[in-house]
């Protein structure tokens, strides 16, 4: 799609029917008034942080934002992204990180858990219970969390969270695989220890254990680790059969998923859909399930400063680029370069 800049320039630009905001930062509790500029711009400017290459992204064929948070609190804000999205009729549903590492100091950034267990219900109250998916991600051991507390974090969290969720989305942190996260938790005397196998299946035993009470669908996000037989399935963050359950009135969203809803008749009162593709990202990890999407994010920009961030350098990267960000608020990137 050609689209042009606010500068009067034409460029191409990629025109995603899904839009991932963000698994590179967090979009909603830091960006949320840049997101809703460019929303209304229609476009914004994505940085590779691979290559460094400048790219557009327009939302003439947005149907659907996933959105990524650990504090969307700003998103309630009246005339803000939701309001925006519901006028507009553009689909939404939030992945919520809710953990509990603040006595550990792992996660400074954010709110207390109990504002975050409100923010948790009033969205759910605004957007429709199924729109908001509870996340404890990731579990991660330390010198001061073992598996017996790490259960402990979420029984509280998940307890108060009965009737506003339907799913419980949880990983194992798995330090070595960045290098990065690595050496932050070494430089700020974090003693951290990985997941053995028996960690993993403690835990999701003791899950299965809590769940007898809440009736959470069980979800592993990336793990190879099969926990089949304590009910626990492997996630689709970004999820079409979600999507179809949620959204299937909207045809355009249905079309680009490939999706057929067929209406019920005399014999089949329930009707039927049937997927006629595979929309699985093969760009993504390999044991991660998500479906194409496009995301916006950029790395080196949450300010949450969690010790296990893989999407910061380092926490004075992510709070320079903030304070670029807020000299140049609403500039086609987020980082205002």
């Amino acid at each position: 799609m050609t689209i042009r800049r606010e500068n009067g320039e034409s460029v191409e630009a990629q025109a995603p029917v899904i839009v991932s905001a963000s698994r590179s930062t967090d979009i909603p509790a830091f960006y949320a008034d840049w997101f809703l500029h460019r929303l209304k711009t229609g476009y914004s400017a994505w940085t590779n942080p691979f290559n460094g290459v400048r790219s557009y992204v327009a939302y003439a064929d947005t149907r659907l934002i996933v959105f990524w948070s650990k504090n969307p609190e700003p998103l309630l804000d009246a005339g803000g992204c939701l309001d925006y999205l519901a006028e507009r009729g553009i689909n939404c549903y939030i992945q919520y990180t809710l953990n509990d590492y603040v006595g550990e100091q792992l996660e400074r950034g954010v709110p207390p858990v109990q504002r975050r267990i409100d923010t948790f219900r009033r969205i759910v109250d605004k957007i429709g219970f199924g729109k908001v998916i509870w996340r404890f991600d990731p579990m991660i051991l330390t010198d001061r969390i073992g598996t017996d507390e790490i259960l402990s974090k979420v029984e509280r969290i998940g307890s108060q969270l009965k009737g506003y969720t339907e799913k419980l989305v949880f990983s194992f942190a798995d330090i070595r695989t960045y290098r990065k996260v690595q050496n932050n938790l070494i430089k700020n005397d974090i003693h951290y220890r990985e997941f053995s196998e028996g960690d993993m299946l403690s835990v999701a035993r003791g899950l299965a254990g809590l769940n007898r009470r809440w009736g959470y669908t069980l979800a592993t996000c990336g793990e190879k680790i099969d926990l089949g037989s304590f009910g626990i399935v492997h996630n689709k963050c970004v999820d079409d059969d979600l999507i179809i359950r949620l959204f299937p009135h909207d045809k355009a969203l249905m079309d680009f998923l490939g999706v057929e809803i067929v209406k019920g008749d005399l014999f089949n009162p329930a009707g039927r859909i049937i997927k006629h593709r595979d929309n699985k990202d093969k760009g993504q990890r390999l044991y991660c399930g998500c479906i194409v999407s496009k995301d916006i994010g950029e790395y080196n920009t949450c300010t949450h400063l969690c010790e296990y961030c893989y999407a910061n350098t380092s926490k004075q990267t992510a709070v320079r680029n903030r304070r670029r960000h807020l000299n140049y608020p609403y500039a086609e990137t987020i980082t205002g370069e």
